[in-house]
């Protein structure tokens, strides 16, 4: 655009002026011809050709006045011979007022008009120069941001192809690590569940043994006249025996729950006992046992004796290293609950309490990651520090309390150069008034496994030094005199 106006500029100085009707523009000359008849342009009428520009509209176009000021709604064109070319309404013509910079429109009026197409067109020329030589440079700027566009986008491709490459691999690693986890916890995991099965299988047998002990009880006292059978008349005595509950317990439904028969002996007793067990009172508990709102509170807190109080005042003052030690305990485990374990819970039936695992089965659970050494302990002042590689992170006091979690398996959080360097156990038990405890573990070669050091850098921050040779690389080869190595 801006190098058509500059050619346009050009043209219009040099160019000879071809002879058309005043106030004409070039594309219509051909409209315009001397000598001819004219026709208006919007074709309605047609006229002598002397009768354009006679000063009085002819046309209801106002196109055969292109140079008067007749017609209301006639346009006059302005050559401008030097600069653009322009249109000014008819009625500016000759009204004292130069529009045109070439002063052809007050060309009867009288005016004192100068031509400044020439010096409009150089200024116009100069600031299109100027406007192109930005478009240029913009254009010039346009290919080079396109063309780093395009190796930006080649480069980003590229490393996306190395981000799968990677993501690939680390897949294959954490699905190598999962395997080896679910290994690792597979035997765990059957010791467990034989463990329990052999316990339910136990309780069970309790179960039966408690049933038939209980049967030969009910058995007892409902044999009233000792006889060794239960008769329809004597469970008619157990009123709360109705099948139905209606209030009425009749020897039809008594003889019901003793199979249809008048009474039954201890052998047959055993087949109808479940008609019975569920209902039955025995009058014996009923009798004897005493009912307590709370059992478990045999003795208040007013009755213990002030000897005994005494005592223990006296026993808690005999260590003063002992009550310091506690004093501290107790800011640091104040958030940290007891631990329990899971083969302590008891059944609602009284069965006794689960028997512990044994010594394999316990190993396990322990430490799920094979070491010859299992648990990994750590002495540090007053606390026992125990690391479980995949598992968690410990600490107990040396001299008795609860054990606290300092982390459990996290990830892995070496440096971009060796990520395997360092473990992560996080989400640990939280500290008092402060965030939940965490370790990082620094995993070093050597020769056997040990936790060689542990500190807390930052508050609830952990940090342990593991040595083991599970870390340890195969060296690189010392054969000088060989010329290729296999690649480690």
């Amino acid at each position: 655009v801006y190098l058509l106006l500059l050619l346009l500029l050009s043209v219009g100085v040099s160019a000879v002026e071809i002879q058309r009707p005043r106030g004409v523009p070039l594309s219509k000359r051909q409209f315009y011809e001397e000598g001819k008849p004219f026709t208006c342009l919007d074709g309605t009428r047609t006229i002598p050709f002397d009768r354009v520009n006679d000063d009085y509209c002819d046309c209801h176009d106002g196109s055969d006045e292109p140079g008067t000021a007749a017609c209301p709604n006639g346009s006059f064109h302005c050559t401008n011979a030097g600069f653009r070319p322009a249109f000014i309404p008819s009625s500016r013509i000759n009204d004292g007022i130069c529009d045109c910079c070439d002063t052809t429109d007050e060309y009867n009026s009288g005016a004192t008009c100068q031509n400044t197409c020439r010096e409009l067109g150089r200024k116009e020329k100069e600031s299109l120069q100027k406007m192109a030589e930005i478009a240029k440079e913009g254009f010039l700027l346009k290919q080079q941001i396109i063309q780093e566009a395009k190796r930006g986008l080649e480069d980003k491709k590229a490393k996306l192809a190395d981000v799968q490459t990677s993501k690939k691999d680390l897949e294959d690693r954490v699905e190598a690590l999962r395997i080896v986890k679910e290994t690792a916890e597979q035997p765990e995991k059957e010791a467990k569940e034989r463990h329990l099965k052999a316990w339910e299988e136990e309780k069970a047998v309790i179960r039966m043994e408690k049933d038939k002990a209980r049967m030969a009880e009910v058995f007892l006292e409902l044999d009233d006249d000792a006889d060794d059978f239960i008769s329809v008349a004597e469970l008619l005595s157990h009123s709360e025996l109705d099948p139905d509950s209606d209030g009425s317990f009749t020897e039809a439904e008594a003889q019901g729950l003793l199979g249809g028969v008048d009474k039954v002996d201890t052998v047959a007793f055993e087949s109808v006992w479940n008609n019975i067990k569920e209902k039955y009172i025995s009058e014996v508990r009923t009798r004897w046992e005493p009912v307590s709102d709370n059992d478990s509170e045999q003795y208040p807190e007013d009755d213990i004796p002030e000897e005994e109080e005494e005592e223990d005042e006296e026993d808690e003052d005999d260590d003063p290293d002992e009550a310091d030690y506690k004093s501290l305990l107790s800011v640091f485990d104040k958030q940290s609950p007891p631990t329990t374990q899971t083969q302590e819970k008891k059944d609602d039936d009284n069965e006794g309490t689960m028997p512990p695992y044994d010594q394999q089965t316990q190993t396990l659970i322990d430490c799920k990651f094979p070491t010859s050494k299992g648990i990994i302990s750590s002495f540090v002042f007053r606390y026992i520090y125990r690391l479980c590689p995949f598992n968690r992170v410990s600490q107990k006091p040396k001299y008795g309390g609860s054990e606290t979690n300092l982390g459990t398996w996290g990830k892995w959080a070496g440096p971009e150069d060796n990520v395997y360097a360092m473990m992560k156990y996080e989400h640990g038990t939280g500290c008092w008034q402060g965030p939940n405890r965490s370790t990082m573990v620094k995993l070093t070669c050597g020769k056997e496994t040990v936790v060689t050091s542990t500190s807390e850098p930052s508050r609830c921050e952990y940090l342990m030094e593991f040595i083991s040779p599970a870390v340890c690389q195969e060296p690189p080869s010392l054969d000088f005199g060989a010329h290729e190595h296999e690649e480690l």
